[in-house]
């Protein structure tokens, strides 16, 4: 059996629907469901050298196959369209499923990654406050994410390498 021709490089797609979700939220002013998810998925595999899984539900949605660090990673995404971070949430985590680290990649309006952040898996379940139901179902606030993560990636500085090491570093 033979590959499909592949007319568009996934890269070229991701920026279609990078545009297409900064002009939806432009003419509706609500985000295109769905989306930012994706595209960080994408930004976080080619910034960090990471391997996007084949087997989501296996509770990780990349693999780090070299360097040091965490391998089985989450991606969660946070577009952030007025510079407040209040009220806004990091999707559910996946306490139930083995996991190393959770990145979140922080968007513009543009869908334009500006920082991204990692936590591990020992950080994140040491601050979550059992008393509280959300918190047992792994939802988190993104303000709370960025106070206990390292920022292994700025638009401004690229990949941080004493935050993000290689093993050839």
């Amino acid at each position: 059996m033979t590959e499909p021709t592949q007319v568009y490089s996934v890269d070229k797609l991701i920026e279609q629907a990078r545009q297409l979700a900064t002009d939806y939220k432009k003419m509706t002013g609500k985000p295109l469901p769905g989306v930012s998810n994706e595209i960080a998925e994408h930004d976080a595999c080619k910034l960090l050298d990471l391997t996007l899984s084949d087997d989501r539900s296996l509770g990780f949605d990349a693999s780090r196959v070299k360097g040091r660090g965490p391998k089985r990673i989450q991606i969660k995404a946070r577009t952030i369209f007025n510079d407040n971070y209040r009220g806004q949430r990091l999707g559910q985590l996946k306490l139930d499923k083995e996991w190393d680290s959770v990145v979140l990649v922080l968007m513009d309006e543009n869908y334009l990654p500006f920082d991204i952040f990692e936590a591990t898996r020992s950080d994140i379940l040491d601050n979550l406050n059992d008393s509280s139901n959300r918190m047992k179902r792994g939802a988190m606030s993104v303000a709370k994410f960025r106070n206990i993560a390292t920022l292994v990636w700025t638009k401004e500085g690229g990949l941080d390498a004493s935050a993000w090491p290689d093993e050839t570093s």
